[in-house]
């Protein structure tokens, strides 16, 4: 017998707890993270403007975002953060090294991975073991989590557009220093 309301949930948990973390290095250092600063270095090194601004913004998006879905809660809003971050993770960060996680940089794999399943949490809904479910949220708003999805990697491409000017010299320093960790 299958539970895919039981199903929902590891998901939501595991990879919410993922996200949370992933933004908690780029905010706080914790996890083996650079903290607002570094990783401000590596957000200007790719194109970013004002890197310590970005280094808040996505470990804001990553950390909330990643709380929100795995508790269920506003789980529209957790899945459009998510998949905005996951656009601008798979094409500022990867996009220029392939598909493939294990490539020397890493490719986007990984956050087309991570994109597919706030995708499917989209679809599907946060189920039955969530906040929204145990507060009424869920009622009425089958079309939410579609609806944040698109809006999130629409807000995802805009942003990059809007603050990403990588230069000839910061996208041959981000490949230097991603040759360098190899």
């Amino acid at each position: 017998m299958y539970d895919v309301d039981l199903g929902l949930l590891v998901v939501r948990v595991m990879i919410g707890a993922l996200m949370f973390a992933h933004g908690s290095q780029k905010l706080f250092g914790w996890f083996n993270g650079y903290g607002v600063t570094g990783t401000g270095g590596y957000f200007e090194s790719i194109g970013y403007r004002a890197g310590a601004t970005m280094s808040i913004i996505a470990g804001t998006a990553e950390a909330g975002g990643g709380l929100l879905l795995a508790l269920g809660l506003l789980t529209p809003l957790a899945v459009a953060t998510l998949a905005g971050m996951m656009v601008n993770v798979a094409v500022a960060g990867h996009g220029k090294n392939g598909f493939w996680n294990h490539n020397q940089p890493p490719g986007w794999e990984f956050p087309m991975v991570l994109g597919v399943i706030a995708a499917t949490v989209a679809l599907a809904g946060p189920g039955t073991y969530s906040m929204d479910r145990y507060l009424g949220l869920t009622t009425g708003f089958e079309w939410a989590g579609v609806a944040a999805l698109g809006a999130g990697a629409g807000a995802g491409a805009l942003f990059l557009a809007i603050f990403r000017r990588p230069t000839p010299e910061s996208l041959g320093k981000a490949r230097a220093e991603a040759d360098g960790a190899a």
